[in-house]
């Protein structure tokens, strides 16, 4: 079990779970055929600065390869499914119950990236405030998971999102900018995040992915 963690006892709601968000602990199973879940507070945590995603040659020629079709909510079931689609994952039904409810509400998103019909990469998470909490992502195809987080991460700028919480930090998020920092850091981002208010939107705020580059070069020569 991770560090900071916490065992639960009692129905959760989607109500408690923004609340747990709001206290900065998230919920996790052991795994899919698990029905428990527990209350996870890391004392490290995982952040992507927006104004420091790393965009390598490879994934800037896909980008603007253009091969590829970005949507936002369009299939949020499909993006859980796709992430809960490995040998070991903590995606058990109540969690998918949970956020799916939190998704009808308006409080969960998704933004998946589809080629020739097929979805081949997503992003999922809960939004609240200047907040994004991202949950978790896959990849179908080649840089499917990576296109995700371009145009996501462009997209939170835009908005006007100040955190993107990632959880933990992986050598694979930390190749693209990931960064880990206390708990007590976490915290003084979460409340400046929870004094802003800003909406995910309906649309992308992106129209091809020269633009989500130039939108992501942009905000890391600012920082």
């Amino acid at each position: 079990m991770p560090h900071g963690t916490q065992d639960w006892e009692g129905d959760i709601t989607p109500d408690l779970l923004m609340r747990a968000y709001a206290m900065g602990i998230f919920p996790m199973s052991e795994h899919r055929d698990d029905p428990e879940i527990f209350w996870v507070d890391p004392h490290r945590r995982g952040v992507f600065p927006l104004d420091g995603f790393h965009i390598s040659r490879s994934l800037a020629k896909a980008l603007r390869r253009d091969d590829y079709q970005v949507t936002l909510d369009t299939d949020f079931e499909g993006v859980v499914d796709g992430c809960a689609d490995r040998a070991d994952t903590w995606i058990n039904d109540e969690i998918r119950r949970l956020y799916s409810a939190l998704h009808a509400r308006g409080q969960a998103h998704s933004i998946e990236v589809w080629r020739q019909g097929d979805l081949i990469g997503g992003v999922y998470g809960v939004t609240q405030r200047t907040a994004f909490f991202g949950e978790s992502m896959f990849s179908g195809a080649t840089n499917g998971s990576k296109i995700a987080l371009a145009w996501l991460i462009a997209h939170l700028s835009a908005r006007g999102f100040t955190l993107f919480d990632t959880q933990f930090i992986t050598p694979h998020l930390a190749s693209l900018g990931a960064i880990e920092i206390s708990r007590k850091e976490y915290h003084l981002l979460l409340d400046r995040a929870r004094m802003g208010d800003v909406t995910f939107g309906h649309s992308l705020a992106e129209s091809s992915g020269a633009e989500v580059l130039q939108r992501n070069t942009q905000m890391s020569n600012r920082a």
